[in-house]
């Protein structure tokens, strides 16, 4: 048997005519790269006229290097590239196979290398680094023998390009599943559909049709291309086609694949009863020899495709509508709003934020299930109420309602909820608090209109309950101006920028210092100094007095210990805010603190104002039980200011209390100040306590304090609050002066 014999292969498909089948004869396009002209009219030549895989062969010629790069860069469909190895140079071949791959990301074309010189043959890891089809002697590549290695070639090619084209077709198919219900996303989904059928079966995307059925209703066209595009979000009937109609409409009913003997196919996709897909392809080549496993494979994995699109689209509605109410979710009222702000009509529309008052309570004493009707009975109030504004949901018991056109005067939304509510069958009044944002006030996005309107909200809760506040500029700065100083602080925390300075305690008596009240002090990095009744109180809001009092805790210790050292027996006072009380490990750390700097425990007191002591007595009194045994000492801070039991104050066992400053001012003026100082001192001797007076500025003060029986005081009339180093030196002075 001669090596031309060898183009005896199985039976490859006949050419076949017909309008239908041409347009899938297009030709294998074989690029030869080779300086041998000779090489050329002989490889040309032995397969001039033959067909691989049912279609004929296009034979491109390049005789150097940089002749072939032309035709790389045009973006030709090249199936294979017949390589010679030297040319210009002795790698020349090779040094362009790695261009083909890398430069001009051709990876799906075949490359068959040739070489006259079997000594230049590549290495094993070049053929497999750059994917090489095929290395050949180019003595020995008869007719029969090229003809083998192109048909191996050219279906490698054809398998790598359905895969790839495959893949492009699952992105759409993807991109699409996102929105399938909607009409724009089932075209998409359908020309996906289309789109990968095509890839998978070698075809060119024409003549194929797309429809859906959803539950009983009548089949659609949502994907078309060719002759059949006019036919989109049209019935079945208007393809014009009655056997192609027949042949989807049975697919879709049947819920099976309908294949017509020299009609086409139609692929049932699959889907459950409330959507099915079923496309079409007008492809009569397709009736023989089809792989039928690989049109199964490929239809189950649309379906998949397709239950993950019905999915997707339920997680779509509950990303934007609120499944109690169906409304439209905070998500989903952004957008709108920002589509209005976009549109350039930002000085009309109206934002109101509306929050149900004391809902919580509502909900725990009568159920859930009364809630949830409460809330269903508000949504209708406003949405009757509110005329063709869109209501939204954006809280649990916070609604939005926007108007993009002129805007609702502001009393009759505030008086919405003045009639009461039927719920289950009863009345109910409630009352609303509400926020309003005019958009033209809105610096920004939808995001920020949202933000704005809960801004006034919150102003509104502050001022009072069932009010209405409107967004003002003012408003916005105030809140961004605390929240800006929120973020400066705990970085001011975090870089070691606060520290403490001491207040002298002296006895009035005797004009000896006794001990210093610690107290936080924060230098911005402008060098300002910030007033600590706009930190603290910001510090205890957000959480952060927790890390913050412990800091305190532990540098007044430690300053206590070292002052100590040095020969001054001082008691600390150091203020502790009922969040950190509220901390489950308070005592952990505190104790940890007094253990880790030295200090005897006898020299720290902890203080906590009136208001916080009675606010919960019961536990406070464990509490204070809990410190005494650790030996430290307690005072009531800001005493008088508050609401006192004196049963509670009994058992509190507390060391100190301590007049506030208001009445110590009023000890040299004419009013009440002075009765209830002396009224507090009277509290104190009768219960044993010292008396700590704050604020005292004048020597007439001092007076009235040691004649009511104050003992002990502290204020600039004897020291302003100091750094350690300067208190040091301030003792010292002290010391001296007294001695």
């Amino acid at each position: 048997m001669s090596d031309d014999d060898l183009l005896e292969f199985a039976d490859e498909p006949q050419p076949v005519t017909g309008p239908h089948r041409e347009r899938n004869r297009q030709a294998w396009k074989i690029l030869i790269v080779d300086d041998d002209e000779d090489v050329h009219r002989s490889t040309e030549l032995s397969l001039s006229g033959t067909e691989i895989l049912g279609r004929p062969l296009l034979f491109l010629h390049a005789h150097s290097a940089a002749e072939a790069r032309s035709f790389f860069a045009d973006g030709a469909d090249l199936a294979v590239i017949l390589l010679d190895v030297v040319m210009e140079t002795e790698d020349a071949g090779l040094r362009l196979v790695e261009e083909i791959r890398n430069r001009y990301a051709l990876r799906e074309t075949r490359i068959i290398l040739r070489t006259g010189q079997p000594g230049y043959a590549p290495e094993l890891e070049a053929i497999r680094d750059y994917d090489i089809n095929d290395y050949k002697n180019k003595t020995e590549l008869s007719r029969g023998r090229l003809y083998a290695a192109l048909t191996a070639a050219i279906r490698t090619y054809m398998q790598i390009h359905v895969i790839n084209a495959g893949r492009i077709g699952l992105s759409k198919i993807v991109n699409g599943s996102a929105s399938l219900l909607q009409t724009s996303g089932i075209a998409e989904f359908a020309a996906g559909v289309i789109t990968q059928i095509a890839a998978l079966l070698g075809l060119q995307p024409e003549g194929l049709v797309c429809a859906r059925r959803d539950g009983d209703t009548r089949p659609v066209v949502i994907a078309a291309a060719g002759r059949f595009e006019h036919a989109i979000s049209h019935p079945l009937s208007a393809i014009g086609d009655p056997l192609i109609a027949d042949m989807l409409e049975r697919a879709l009913v049947e819920g099976a694949t309908v294949l017509e003997a020299g009609n086409g196919l139609a692929l049932h996709i699959g889907g459950g009863p409330d959507c099915a897909l079923a496309a079409y392809v007008d492809a009569e080549l397709m009736d023989e020899g089809l792989d039928a496993h690989l049109i199964q494979v490929f239809c189950a994995n649309v379906s998949v495709c397709l239950d993950n699109a019905h999915l997707l689209e339920r997680l779509n509605a509950y990303s934007y509508y609120d499944q109690l109410l169906n409304l439209p979710n905070r998500r989903h009222l952004i957008e709108m709003v920002d589509q209005h702000l976009a549109a350039g009509t930002r000085a009309d529309g109206l934002l109101a934020v509306i929050d149900v008052d004391h809902f919580g309570e509502i909900n725990g004493a009568l159920g859930h299930r009364f809630g949830d009707c409460l809330l269903q009975a508000v949504a209708e109030r406003l949405a009757h109420g509110c005329g063709d504004a869109q209501v939204a949901r954006v809280g649990s018991d916070t609604f939005a309602v926007f108007w993009r056109g002129c805007s609702p005067d502001e009393a009759v939304l505030a008086g919405l909820f003045e009639r009461p509510l039927a719920v289950e069958g009863n009345e109910i009044t409630v009352s609303v608090t509400i926020g309003v944002v005019r958009l033209k006030e809105v610096q920004g996005d939808g995001s920020e209109a949202l933000e704005d309107a809960f801004l006034a909200l919150k102003q509104a809760k502050r001022a009072e309950r069932g009010s209405l506040t409107s967004y003002t500029r003012r408003i916005g700065e105030e809140i961004r101006d605390r929240v800006n100083l929120l973020n400066e602080l705990r970085k001011a925390f975090a870089d070691d920028h606060l520290f403490l300075v001491y207040q002298p305690q002296i006895e009035l008596a005797s004009g000896r210092c006794v001990g210093a009240e610690a107290l936080l002090r924060w230098r911005a990095a402008d060098g300002r100094m910030v007033p600590p009744d706009r930190f603290i109180a910001l510090a205890e809001r957000s959480g952060l007095i927790t890390p913050l009092g412990e800091w305190v805790i532990r540098h007044a210790c430690r300053q206590a210990a070292e002052m100590a050292e040095l020969g001054f027996d001082l008691r600390m006072a150091i203020n502790v805010s009922s969040i950190q009380f509220r901390d489950p490990s308070f005592l952990d750390k505190l104790r940890a603190a007094v253990a880790d700097s030295g200090v005897r425990p006898h020299c720290i007191e902890l203080e906590i104002t009136e208001s916080v002591a009675m606010g919960e007595p019961g536990r406070m009194i464990e509490l204070f039980d809990q410190i005494k045994a650790m030996g430290l000492e307690v005072a009531i801070d800001d005493f008088g200011t508050g609401f006192s039991s004196l049963s509670y104050l009994q058992q509190m066992h507390v060391d100190r209390l301590k007049i506030d400053r208001s009445f110590v001012s009023e000890l040299d003026r004419p009013g009440k100040g002075a009765e209830i100082a002396e009224l507090v001192c009277g509290l104190g001797h009768r219960l044993g306590l010292e008396l700590v007076a704050e604020g005292i500025e004048t020597e007439a003060q001092a007076a009235a304090l040691r004649a009511m029986g104050c003992e002990l005081g502290q204020g600039w009339l004897y020291a302003k609050p100091m750094p350690a180093a300067e208190w040091l030196a301030w003792l010292r002075a002290h010391a001296g002066a007294r001695g």
